[in-house]
C-alpha cells in the first residue's frame, strides 16, 4: 500500500513553561513502510516532535494526520486509544515495568489495543507472539519468564522495549535514541533486528537520533531543522 502514513500541516506547539518559543511544522510526510531517521543536536526538538506523533501531547493549531485520522482534534483519551492501537513506541529510557517480568512488559499494549491483540491470536497467541518476538531480537528464552526487567542489562531492556513496541503489528513505531547508550557494533546489530521485524510486520519506522552516522541504514534522513522551526509565541 502507498501514500503518507503520517502528515503534518500547520502545526504549532507551545513548550509548557517557555510561552516565548514554539515549534512549528508547517509541511511534513512519511509514506508508508518508510524507514526515517530525523538527526539534530540534542534539545531542539526531536522527542518533542515524536510526542506530537504519538499523541502524547497535542499542538495549539494545525493537523497531525496519522492513518488518515486527524489525532489534533482528538481528546486526550482518543488519543491514548488511538496510540495503543496503531503506534509502538521505543522510548529513549525505555520506561519498562521495573518488577514485571520481560513477557509482563511485551505484553503490556495489548490491555489496551483489542485489534492489535486479536493480530496476535491469529499469529498464534499473544505469548507465543512474544517469545518469536524476543528470539528475533536476540533475547535468551531463559529470561523471558521469572525474570524482572529491572536486573536486565541495557542492551536486554533494549530488545524487550522494541519487542514491547512491535506486538501486534502497529502501523507506525517511533523510536527516540534507541541505540545511544551501545557502541557501534551494537548498535548495527540492533539496528538490523529491528528493521527486520518491522519490515515483516509492514510498520513505518521513524527514529530520531543525534548520531548521524547512523544514516546510512534508512531509506530517508532529514535533520529537524529541516523539519520543524522554532519562532516566537505570542505572550
Amino acid at each position: 500500500m502507498g501514500g503518507d502514513i503520517v502528515a503534518l500541516s500547520g502545526v504549532r506547539f507551545v513548550w509548557p513553561g517557555r510561552r516565548r518559543f514554539a515549534l512549528a511544522v508547517d509541511d511534513f510526510a512519511v509514506p508508508r513502510g518508510q524507514r526515517l531517521l530525523l538527526t539534530g543536536p540534542s534539545g531542539v526538538g526531536k522527542s518533542t516532535l515524536l510526542s506530537l506523533l504519538a499523541g502524547v501531547v497535542s499542538p495549539e493549531a494545525g493537523e497531525i494526520r496519522l492513518i488518515g485520522t486527524d489525532i489534533a482534534r482528538l481528546s486526550a483519551r482518543a488519543r491514548d486509544r488511538f496510540r495503543a492501537e496503531h503506534v509502538g513506541v521505543i522510548f529513549q529510557m525505555f520506561n519498562l515495568l521495573p518488577y514485571g517480568t520481560v513477557l509482563d512488559n511485551v505484553l503490556l499494549p495489548l490491555s489496551f489495543a483489542p485489534a492489535r491483540r486479536a493480530r496476535t491470536e491469529q499469529a498464534g497467541g499473544a505469548r507465543e507472539e512474544a517469545g518469536r518476538l524476543l528470539r528475533a531480537l536476540g533475547l535468551e528464552e531463559a529470561l523471558f519468564d521469572g525474570v524482572q526487567a529491572a536486573s536486565l542489562s541495557v542492551g536486554q531492556q533494549q530488545r524487550v522495549a522494541a519487542a514491547r513496541a512491535l506486538i501486534g503489528a502497529p502501523e507506525i513505531v517511533l523510536a527516540d535514541e534507541p541505540t545511544s547508550a551501545l557502541d557501534a557494533a551494537r548498535q548495527s546489530a540492533f539496528l538490523d533486528l529491528l528493521f527486520a521485524q518491522a519490515s515483516a510486520a509492514g510498520a513505518t519506522l521513524i527514529m530520531v537520533s543525534h548520531d548521524e552516522r547512523l544514516a546510512p541504514r534508512f531509506d530517508r534522513v532529514a535533520n529537524l531543522a529541516d523539519v520543524a522551526r522554532a519562532v516566537e509565541a505570542a505572550p
